[in-house]
């Protein structure tokens, strides 16, 4: 195992810049993800950190070691890509035990490996079987074995998810998560799915336009968010933000609605912010603000709203059951513990 240092990483194609000057420092041990929109530079990172993209400036270490100039096969890692990249013509244990055969490793320690990647994998029922006789989530399961035989420093993973069905993400996020608790390999994750990034992660690294918005533990990203960025990327349904003014009464929207606040610093008076609420954190109560019911989505533990604050749209997600219709008006205050206020010209946190 090892360590992973980022160091001031730039990337460019010709003339566009994909990444700007990118540092993060993942420990020996951690499963860290990185997370953000297509195009924000996450992919182009962890390739570069494998070795398959030239890095344009500064340094990337894996333990003690600079790797900018080394070859994929001399950095100690293993990489799990979003497609399978089984060979279709081999077995599953032909499959896992490809590269180490490349290395010309004894076969009883070959049949040692591949025998313990297959137990923690629950493969050993599958070894004799071919890539076009498994299940999407049984082929990603050995492309996790054949990364596991090599016992790397670091493993690498592309969106490895990305191809399968909702249930077996779900089913696949929990074995991989295991399979990190079982190994402590250092880890390096990278997806669009903050879902994953939240269920899954010790830091996420939240990137955006090739620059990183933000470092931090799961919940610490969701409860202080850095930016509106962080904000609304992190949390599923997304943040609420309402534009308006902090006055000494609260914040007043734009149409005249004043929102409570906790607290309000005297020089934050009359500045023009952004308020975040996430919808699990607006309660109904008949003192509350009108909130115009467009659109209801019971989903059973609880009970989804899309409507109007205002002239603001604005959701809300409730755990009991809500009874209203379109067109409605319900009524609800936000919880100001969990209320959040940004900057509405640096969109920074206040």
């Amino acid at each position: 195992m090892a360590s992973v240092s980022i160091d001031n990483v730039k990337k460019s194609f010709g003339p566009v810049a994909a990444l700007h000057g990118v540092s993060i420092f993942i420990p020996d041990g951690a499963f860290v993800i990185l997370v953000g929109p297509s195009g924000c530079g996450k992919s182009t990172l962890l390739r570069m950190i494998a070795g398959l993209e030239h890095i344009t400036g500064g340094e990337i270490k894996i333990g003690s070691k600079v790797v900018n100039g080394m070859a994929p096969k001399e950095r100690d890692i293993a990489m799990v890509f979003q497609s399978y990249a089984l060979y279709p013509h081999m077995t599953v244990e032909q499959n896992m035990a490809f590269s180490l055969k490349l290395k010309s490793t004894p076969k009883g320690e070959i049949e040692s490996k591949v025998a313990r990647a297959a137990d923690i994998l629950g493969l050993q029922d599958l070894l004799a079987r071919y890539p076009r006789q498994l299940s999407g989530g049984q082929r990603q399961r050995v492309a996790m074995g054949r990364a596991i035989v090599r016992d790397p420093s670091v493993f690498l993973f592309d969106e490895p998810l990305s191809n399968l069905d909702a249930k077996l993400r779900v089913q696949m996020r929990a074995e991989i998560k295991s399979l990190h608790q079982r190994l402590g390999t250092t880890t390096v994750y990278v997806t669009h799915d903050q879902i994953e990034a939240m269920t899954m992660a010790d830091q996420i690294v939240v990137m955006n336009g090739g620059k990183i918005e933000q470092i931090g533990a799961p919940l610490a990203l969701y409860d202080r968010p850095a930016n509106l960025f962080v904000a609304g990327f992190i949390g599923s349904p997304a943040m609420n933000f309402i534009v308006g003014t902090i006055c000494a009464e609260g914040f007043k929207t734009s149409d005249d609605l004043i929102l409570p606040l906790a607290a309000k610093s005297a020089e934050n008076l009359g500045r023009a912010a952004i308020y975040g609420i996430r919808p699990e954190h607006l309660i109904i109560e008949e003192s509350g603000l009108p909130f115009t019911v467009d659109l209801v989505e019971p989903t059973g533990s609880e009970t989804q709203v899309q409507g109007r604050l205002g002239n603001q749209p604005i959701s809300g997600v409730f755990r009991q059951r809500v009874e209203t219709k379109p067109g409605e008006t319900i009524r609800v205050t936000p919880d100001l513990g969990s209320v959040h206020l940004f900057d509405a010209q640096s969109t920074q946190r206040l």
